[in-house]
């Protein structure tokens, strides 16, 4: 939920579990129909095929919301930094976006992460983002997130 004066943040897996409902998914729906509006005005003829001006300067929030509209499930962390739930984790890194599918110790993430990752590459590729999956140490994927080119 977001948090008065702050505005609307969207869950990039590295937060605290947020509540599930109504309220919650009302802000989403505002958010993404906001983000296609925008494409809209701004994009010319691309329209909503590529991502808008201020996405490629936010991207790790404008993918957060991509997914979270998507209704796939972030990861989430308690108060002291330790996973609670398997899910996305959105993180910046080189002028690209890094998408993880990260749990708690011995939840299981490492078994689910190919079918969450390629979830979330199906959420974001019709919306002009490039996905490249990778595995990474310890044999575990990932995606890059790029816009595109």
């Amino acid at each position: 939920m977001a948090v008065p004066g702050q505005g609307f943040e969207p869950a990039t897996g590295d937060g605290p579990q947020r509540p599930a409902g109504a309220a919650r998914e009302a802000e989403v729906r505002t958010a993404y129909e906001g983000l296609v509006q925008i494409r809209r005005l701004v994009n010319g003829r691309a329209g909503t095929a590529v991502p808008a001006p201020w996405e490629l300067r936010r991207m790790p929030r404008a993918v957060a919301l991509v997914l979270e509209a998507a209704g796939l499930t972030p990861s989430a962390v308690d108060a002291e930094g330790r996973r609670t739930r398997t899910g996305y984790r959105v993180a910046s890194r080189e002028g690209l976006v890094e998408v993880t599918w990260v749990g708690p110790p011995g939840g299981g993430a490492a078994g689910t992460e190919q079918e969450g990752l390629t979830a979330c590459a199906a959420a974001l590729e019709p919306l002009g983002w490039t996905c490249l999956l990778y595995r990474g140490p310890r044999h575990r994927r990932f995606l890059e997130v790029e816009p595109p080119r």
